[in-house]
């Protein structure tokens, strides 16, 4: 007979002995509040155009994204992130359809304004590769480098035309230095003091975009390692951070967020505003193509993928799934 007090004392395995228990005793939990929708309209469609590296995303038309909003507002998704694609011809070296009034971007702003008013909050990408020839985020020099200067004017521009269409928050993405100085005094100088500014803080040149560049139509000739961050720093995140909240940033993020939960652990641990982390298109493809195969559970592995990032300390979560896991925790499931 075992004597009491006998190894071991302590059985952790107790607090996991039922679903009921498990879920009882759960440190971190989903939300659909915590879930942002990414989504992309582009011009000139009548019907949604399925974007082949993302099985289950669209190109959306003016349309299927007004639809689109509806159902993430009725899931309980917090926001949407909106992407403009335009047409190839409108696209220039100063990518000037990115500032027109009536460039696509600025229309499905008013669009999805017009069908949710305040009850999902519209954001919009504030960045010049989608509208560029040469598809990089800036304005290039005569040496076919990105001008850091020159951009910043840009983007003052679009956070404006942005404004004006109703957005509530601009996400400058482009990583240029003093891009949230600029555009938060750009968006002061129109009278949009309430329009939020959330920054691409730590923003990682990373293979995992490749998806999003069929997603957007992008013209990108080289690459982008001179402005984005170099995966190998972390401190350089933490100066980026402390540089964006000086200059008036509301809310951060970090992106890609799968494989920099480090970084996104020590921004969520410095900041004083809010964290979001996009879970981007390399990291949804990836779980669709595993799961297509069969080799692994596509609906646990897309929630432990999102309990990672909340974990991690975001309190804002940028991902292709949003609506689809906010249905299903409203469901229980």
């Amino acid at each position: 007979m075992t004597a009491y007090g006998s190894f071991p004392g302590a059985r952790p395995r107790r607090l996991r002995t039922s679903p009921a228990m498990r879920r009882m005793v759960a440190e971190t939990r989903l939300h659909p509040a915590d879930l942002i929708l990414p989504a992309f309209v582009r011009e000139g469609i009548s019907e949604p155009v399925p974007i082949q590296a993302m099985p289950g995303v669209v190109q959306h038309s003016r349309d299927t994204l007004r639809k689109a909003a509806v159902e993430a507002r009725e899931a309980g998704v917090a926001g949407i992130m909106l992407f403009g694609v335009p047409e190839d011809a409108k696209k220039d070296a100063l990518g000037t359809a990115g500032t027109d009034p009536d460039g696509i971007l600025q229309v499905a702003i008013r669009d999805v304004r017009a069908e949710v008013g305040d009850e999902l909050v519209i954001m919009s990408d504030l960045c010049l590769d989608e509208y560029t020839d040469h598809g990089h985020c800036g304005v290039l020099d005569a040496d076919g480098r990105v001008d850091n200067d020159a951009t910043l004017e840009r983007y003052a521009e679009m956070a404006q035309v942005q404004a004006d269409a109703g957005v509530h928050v601009v996400g400058p993405s482009g990583m240029m230095d003093g891009q949230i100085g600029v555009v938060r005094d750009a968006l002061d100088t129109i009278g949009k003091e309430d329009v939020s500014i959330l920054a691409y803080t730590a923003k990682y040149s990373s293979a995992f975009y490749g998806p999003f560049r069929e997603a957007v139509g992008s013209s990108l000739r080289g690459d982008r390692k001179t402005y984005q961050q170099d995966p190998a720093n972390v401190r350089e995140s933490m100066r980026e951070l402390a540089l964006d909240l000086e200059e008036g940033a509301d809310m951060v993020m970090v992106k890609p967020a799968g494989p920099y939960l480090d970084v996104l652990a020590r921004v969520a641990a410095e900041a004083d505003v809010p964290v979001a982390a996009y879970q981007i298109s390399g990291e949804y493809a990836m779980v669709e193509a595993a799961a297509e195969k069969g080799w692994i559970d596509r609906e646990k592995a897309i929630a432990e993928t999102l309990l990672g990032i909340k974990r991690a300390g975001a309190s804002m979560i940028l991902t292709y799934w949003a609506t689809e896991v906010a249905q299903r925790i409203s469901a229980g499931r």
